[in-house]
C-alpha cells in the first residue's frame, strides 16, 4: 500500500491533537515549490536539513569534551540525534506533529561554532562591535542563506513553521529573536517540545559523559535528589562500584522518569488552560511545555551540580581557555590578513563585511579543522 502526501495529511487530521500543527495548513515557503508526492512539507524540510554540510559537521563539534578526547563522548551530532529521539517520543504521546518536532530538533544546533559554548563565547567577544554572534541566530542564517543548494533561491527554503521553531528555540543558553515570526506569540507546541527535549537531553547525557570520563564520581553525587531516586529505582546501593552497565541503566532510568514527568505535566497544563487550537496555545502568557514543580526543582539541583563539578572542572576549564584562545587567534589573524582566507570567503567580504565573513568562516569549522588551521598559522613545524 502506498501513502501519498494527501493521505499522510489525512492521517495527521485523524491522529493529531486539535492544537497540533498540521502540515497541510503550513503557511508555506518563501519561494513556492511543487511539493513531493509521498512526503509532507515537514518531512521534506527534515530531509533537507539532514543533507546539509552544517549537519554533517556536527559530528566533529564539541558537546562537553573536545572531539579528540575520546570516541565515546557526545558530539553535537549525537546530542542532536538524541534530542530528536526524545522530542519525537514526547510529541507522539501528546498528539503533536512528530515530523515538525524532529525537524526543529535536527536544526537547533546547526549554528554552533567549534568548541561548543567556549567557541561561542570567544566569537561573541570578538564580534561585540560588529553585530555580535549567537549560535541560535546563526542556525537560522545557515538554513536561510549559507546552505546554498538550489539555483532558484538562497538557503533551504524551509516552511514558515520550521523557521518559527528555530528562531523561537529557547533554553538557558539560547535567546529567542523572533521579530519576523509573530514575536507576541509563544512558540507552537512543537517548538516548545523541541526546547524541552534539548534541555532534558543535555542534562542527562552530560551527566553520563561526566561519569564515564571520571571527572565526576558517584560519591560526589550523593545527596543529589534525582541521583538518589534513580539509584533506588534500579536497586543500586551507594557503596556499589559504578560499572558500565549500571551507568547505562541509571541514565536510561533518568531519561525515562523525566520524559514521563514532562508528558504528564504538559497534559495537565493543556487541560488546565482550556486550549482548543494552536492559536489558543500560542496566545497564552506562559509556555505549556515544562516539568512539574517537583521535577523542575530536582533538575535545577542536578544542573547546579553539573555546573560546579563538570563544566567548572579544571580539566574542562583548561580546554575551554585553550579553545577560546584558538578562536581569538584565528579571528584576529584572518581580520588582519584577509588574503589568507579561502577564496570564496574573500569574495564575500564586500557584501558581508570583513568581521562577519571571518566570523561565519570560523563558526563553520569543526574542532579539528580549527585546531589544524591554528597549527598551520602558528606552528612553524606545520606546513601551511
Amino acid at each position: 500500500m502506498i501513502f501519498t502526501r494527501q493521505q499522510l495529511e489525512e492521517l495527521e487530521d485523524q491522529n493529531l491533537a486539535p492544537y497540533a500543527v498540521r502540515s497541510k495548513n503550513s503557511k508555506g515557503r518563501k519561494h513556492p515549490e511543487d511539493e513531493p508526492e509521498y512526503r509532507t512539507v515537514f518531512q521534506r524540510d527534515r530531509d533537507r536539513i539532514l543533507h546539509t554540510t552544517a549537519f554533517r559537521r556536527l559530528e566533529y563539534k564539541t558537546q562537553v569534551f573536545i572531539n579528540y578526547e575520546g570516541d565515546y563522548y557526545r558530539t553535537r551530532l549525537t546530542h542532536t540525534l538524541e534530542v530528536a529521539q526524545i522530542g519525537r517520543s514526547v510529541a507522539r504521546a501528546l498528539g503533536a506533529n512528530e515530523d515538525l518536532v524532529e525537524t526543529i530538533c535536527l536544526a537547533h544546533d546547526l549554528g554552533h561554532p567549534p568548541f561548543g559554548h567556549s567557541g561561542e563565547k570567544a566569537l561573541s567577544r570578538m564580534m561585540v562591535d560588529h553585530g555580535g554572534f549567537d549560535h541560535n541566530r546563526h542556525s537560522f542564517r545557515i538554513v536561510t542563506k549559507i546552505e546554498n543548494r538550489y539555483p532558484e533561491f538562497e538557503g533551504l527554503n524551509l516552511t514558515w513553521e520550521v523557521l518559527e521553531g528555530i528562531v523561537k528555540h529557547e533554553t538557558k543558553y539560547d535567546i529567542s529573536d523572533a521579530n519576523d515570526f509573530d514575536p507576541d506569540l509563544r512558540g507552537h507546541l512543537e517548538a516548545q517540545i523541541a526546547n524541552a527535549a534539548d534541555e532534558l537531553a543535555y542534562t542527562a547525557h552530560d551527566l553520563d559523559d561526566g561519569l564515564r570520563s571520571g571527572l565526576i564520581t558517584p560519591e560526589q553525587l550523593a545527596g543529589v535528589s534525582l541521583w538518589e531516586v534513580i539509584n533506588e529505582s534500579i536497586g543500586r546501593r551507594r557503596t556499589e562500584p559504578l560499572d558500565e552497565l549500571s551507568r547505562h541503566r541509571l541514565i536510561r532510568r533518568l531519561i525515562g522518569i523525566e520524559v514521563t514527568d514532562l508528558i504528564q505535566s504538559i497534559d495537565r497544563m493543556i487541560r488546565r488552560s482550556n486550549i482548543r487550537n494552536m492559536k489558543d496555545l500560542q496566545k497564552l502568557p506562559y509556555n505549556v511545555v515544562g516539568f512539574s514543580e517537583d521535577m523542575h526543582r530536582r533538575n535545577r539541583e542536578l544542573k547546579d551540580f553539573l555546573y560546579q563539578h563538570l563544566y567548572n572542572h579544571f580539566r574542562v576549564l583548561r580546554m575551554a581557555i585553550k579553545a577560546e584562545k584558538i578562536v581569538e587567534n584565528l579571528f584576529e589573524t584572518f581580520t588582519k590578513s584577509p588574503a589568507i582566507l579561502p577564496e570564496q570567503f574573500q569574495n564575500a567580504i564586500d557584501e558581508t563585511g570583513l568581521q562577519q565573513t571571518v566570523c561565519y568562516y570560523i563558526a563553520g569549522m569543526t574542532d579539528r579543522f580549527a585546531i589544524d588551521e591554528h597549527q598551520k598559522l602558528f606552528d612553524p613545524d606545520v606546513l601551511p
